[in-house]
């Protein structure tokens, strides 16, 4: 059976890996000339996605390439005195397994499990799928697949193709988010320094292994934008405009939008579909269920996502009639509780007044000065996320049958 699968970058290889884990043949087509290596933000990996990057084999080296974060400085705006924050009891609090990768780390870590049983198709797209299953491209010749896996993000040219406009489907949430590579000037090592303020949030960052640093900035618009998607210069021009006169670091930080070797721009925005499969083709990952990027764990939900579609696939022996259903049923709980998470998340990630910003600056010293016991028992009251990715729970797969048919063990152990 071959599965043709779009996207490259987190829930692509790791379908592609458990697919060929249970006997498919895998195409995976990205639209980069390779791996995508555009500097990125940094992204969590809770419990679930931990223990699926377990199984895989390659836990140890998502570890060994972790930013290590442990301590924030928190600037409230207008207000001199930093807050000092530990964010390894903060982490360690709010689940009990969890490591932070750049985004980018990671990609190259899930391609490399499984590249040689996959075959990757660089510098191309899809523009065409028909209903018995062919599909043309910008640049190849077209091809016959049983099966088309959209893992192509948020903006999905699968979901375009198929199911029609991303307007249909996008949800603003009310903010955007940029990213920027820039000179780690303030010699940061596993610190995050951090300036709040009513409906903006700045922050910058720097890991061992990076070589320079990471600014991230959040702010709140209560409509969208006018803005093309290539035309950076507007959006850097819209980003400078949100957060010039914040502080005399974070001017200099906006000093580095013309020089920066890597820029990200967009909204953010949930994805909200009542189906996420069509005739042969379905979605994964943020192409389907986009929780809201930087705010909803929407990685994590990409490997658990792709997992779990690899077993439901497996366990209907390579019926996607049968495979479909199962695998929203499967799912759903999981992406309504994340997009529940993404919106509370945002409130609390860009406050809304000053009495939200000075929420976040003492809750986070009163989390982190409490002994491990109570600071996650009280983390776990005040914080969707913490439930939500504690409790998350996946079959156990590993035992499903095969897309022949040859081995078959229904399974149902579950992992936690």
């Amino acid at each position: 059976m071959r599965i043709l699968i779009s996207g490259a970058s987190v829930a692509g290889p790791v379908l592609a890996y458990w697919l060929t884990r249970h006997g498919f043949s895998v195409t995976v087509v990205e639209r980069s000339p390779a791996l995508r290596k555009t500097g990125g933000h940094a992204v969590d990996l809770f419990r679930p996605a931990m223990d699926i990057s377990e199984k895989m084999g390659v836990l140890p080296r998502v570890e060994e390439r972790a930013t290590g974060t442990n301590r924030m400085t928190l600037y409230r705006e207008g207000v001199r005195r930093p807050v000092r924050v530990n964010l390894a009891k903060i982490f360690s609090a709010a689940s009990e397994r969890h490591v932070e990768v750049m985004r980018d780390d990671l990609s190259e870590i899930y391609y490399d499990a499984a590249c040689d049983d996959v075959e990757y198709v660089f510098g191309d797209s899809i523009t065409e799928i028909s209903p018995d299953g062919e599909v043309r491209f910008e640049n190849a010749e077209p091809r016959r697949f049983d099966l088309v896996v959209g893992a192509d993000g948020l903006h999905s040219n699968v979901r375009r193709l198929v199911f029609g406009d991303e307007s249909q489907f996008s949800s603003y949430i009310g903010a955007y988010l940029g990213v920027l590579n820039l000179p780690n000037t303030a010699g940061l090592d596993r610190e995050l320094l951090i300036h709040v303020g009513v409906g903006r949030t700045v922050g910058m960052y720097g890991a061992p292994h990076l070589g320079d640093a990471r600014a991230l900035f959040l702010f709140r618009s209560e409509g969208e934008l006018e803005y093309h998607h290539r035309d950076v210069r507007r959006q850097k021009d819209l980003l400078r405009g949100a957060f010039e006169g914040m502080h005399p670091e974070v001017d200099r930080w906006l000093d580095e939008l013309d020089r920066t070797p890597a820029f990200y721009f967009d909204s953010i925005t949930q994805l909200r579909m009542d189906t996420w499969s069509r005739g042969r083709v379905t979605l994964v990952g943020d192409a389907g269920y986009c929780p809201g990027p930087a705010v909803g764990g929407s990685t994590t939900l990409a490997v658990v996502g792709a997992y779990v579609f690899a077993g439901e696939l497996a366990r209907a022996g390579g019926d996607h009639e049968r495979a479909f259903p199962a695998y929203e049923r499967a799912m759903a709980e999981h992406v309504r509780a994340s997009r529940a998470v993404g919106l509370s998340a945002a409130k609390t990630l860009i406050p809304t007044s000053r009495l939200g910003v000075s929420g976040l600056a003492q809750g986070s010293r009163l989390i982190s000065a409490l002994p491990a016991g109570p600071s996650r028992a009280l983390l776990r009251l005040t914080t969707k996320s913490a439930r939500v990715y504690n409790s998350m729970t996946v079959d156990n797969y590993q035992a499903a049958s095969t897309a022949s048919g040859s081995r078959v063990n229904p399974g149902g152990s579950r992992v936690e």
